[in-house]
């Protein structure tokens, strides 16, 4: 304990502006785990310039953030300014907007609702998946990532907006939604800049937002001129709202899909890309999931209810998002002054949760950078810190899209491993580029290898 303090209050461990800078330009999401890491999961205060934000990665103190104390510890303050110039006021917001939207969401995102659109969901994505026939024939390589991003888009298209999008329009929206989500990382890195002054990425942003609000805007008033009686998200969540109010808010409405449409693609696009580097670089386990799909799946076509079924495969996501969390920084502001793990917080300290970090601290992993899916045996997981593992973040702002991922993710897997035994051409070491998510700086490219099979989905 430091000289001076109080029984029982610690010191955060301080790392000073001249080392912290120059750590985070460098490799922001890997440097900010061993800040944490080296620091064995302590309350570690990083000097940043004009404010200094607390590191919070142990899961005690992830657990009193997030869930215990969780009203004290808010979404506002700058980390939310970025991300709020394209979500707005709903499920990412605080306060009365957030429990609105969560009131009319949730439900439309248990895990009951989320089987109910399973069968749609596997139509969608076995017919994009066999789109990739094309591919295979010729022996032309896929980029990973853009064709994950597109076969999730589809499905999620169809959930949200039902026949109302035509395909080309909603393949519009990827690249919009993909430039949003990493244009902002040199915002989350120095959020103290003010907006007067352009950053890289503020253009790219800006004008990506603008290109989502002319394709969202539109398929509103059409949903409310065409009427709400159908029961894709888009209907539901105006039905709801003119129930609650008389009337549906375009803007409100349009703010809840754009945060739901994060919620229920990103995540299960930027994982499917991690994952074919790490089968790559794990050829036991990509044998063992080829095989689970063979004896699950048979000769096709996937149906929800194969997915059960897919055990080693849900293992094999779980260590995924544990590896590579989409939300690898989850900011909180301490709305009054307060204590974490005997440091003291005063009100309006900015609080970096990190799933990045807590899901590698030696004390709750063992061998915590190796990918091992078998930590995710049923056996093993009763020996767990319950907040050892938050890739889909916890407590009451947990994330809706999570019953949809462990769906939509199988589902597509399954889908191509029935179909081709995907080859990846060009590995290489992957550089990890921050932003709403972690994704890879460099092009993933794989070769469909078709597979002979008795009978086609």
């Amino acid at each position: 304990m430091a000289p001076g303090l109080p029984a029982g209050e610690q010191e955060p461990q301080v790392l000073p502006f001249h080392r912290t800078i120059p750590r985070l330009l460098r490799d922001p999401v890997t440097e900010l785990a061993k800040m944490g890491t080296d620091a064995g999961g302590r309350i570690v205060r990083l000097n940043i310039g004009p404010f200094q934000p607390y590191l919070v990665s142990h899961p005690d103190h992830v657990q009193q953030v997030l869930k215990t104390d969780w009203s004290n510890f808010v979404r506002e303050g700058m980390f939310w300014r970025p991300l709020r110039r394209v979500t707005g006021q709903s499920i990412l917001g605080e306060g009365e907007g957030w429990e609105s939207s969560r009131k009319v969401l949730q439900p439309l995102f248990t895990a009951r609702y989320t089987a109910s659109l399973g069968e749609d969901l596997a139509d969608i994505i076995a017919g994009r998946v066999a789109e990739l026939d094309e591919h295979a024939r010729s022996g032309r390589p896929i980029d990973a990532a853009q064709q994950m991003t597109a076969i999730v888009n589809e499905s999620v298209i169809k959930v949200l907006f039902g026949g109302r999008i035509p395909r080309d329009v909603a393949e519009r929206l990827l690249p919009e939604f993909a430039t949003c989500a990493t244009s902002i990382g040199f915002r989350l890195l120095l959020p103290f800049m003010p907006y007067s002054v352009r950053v890289p990425g503020d253009r790219a942003f800006l004008a990506a937002t603008k290109k989502i609000d002319e394709i969202v805007y539109p398929l509103i008033e059409r949903a409310l001129s065409e009427g709400t009686r159908t029961n894709e998200v888009l209907s539901a969540l105006l039905r709801v709202r003119m129930e609650e109010t008389g009337a549906a808010d375009p803007r409100q409405a349009r703010d809840d899909l754009v945060s739901v449409y994060g919620a229920a693609s990103e995540t299960t696009a930027v994982s499917l890309t991690w994952l074919w580097s790490v089968l790559h670089d794990h050829p036991d386990v990509y044998a063992r999931l080829r095989e689970e799909v063979g004896q699950v799946v048979g000769d096709g076509p996937v149906r929800p209810a194969h997915v059960p079924g897919l055990r080693y495969l849900r293992m094999v996501l779980q260590e995924v998002v544990r590896l590579y969390p989409p939300g690898w920084i989850i900011p909180r502001q301490a709305v009054a002054d307060t204590e974490i793990g005997g440091v003291r917080i005063k009100a309006g300290s900015q609080v970096l949760v990190s799933p990045y970090t807590t899901h590698r601290l030696a004390e709750f992993w063992k061998r915590p950078l190796e990918f091992d899916p078998e930590r995710w045996a049923p056996e093993q997981t009763e020996r767990r810190h319950r907040y050892a593992s938050i890739p889909f973040g916890a407590g009451p702002h947990v994330c809706l899209g999570q019953h949809l991922f462990y769906l939509k993710a199988p589902l597509v897997i399954a889908n191509l491993l029935s179909r081709y035994r995907p080859a990846l051409t060009n590995p290489q070491r992957l550089t990890l580029v921050p932003g709403a998510s972690v994704r890879p700086k460099e092009k993933l490219m794989l070769k469909l290898l078709p597979i002979e099979r008795s009978r086609q989905a």
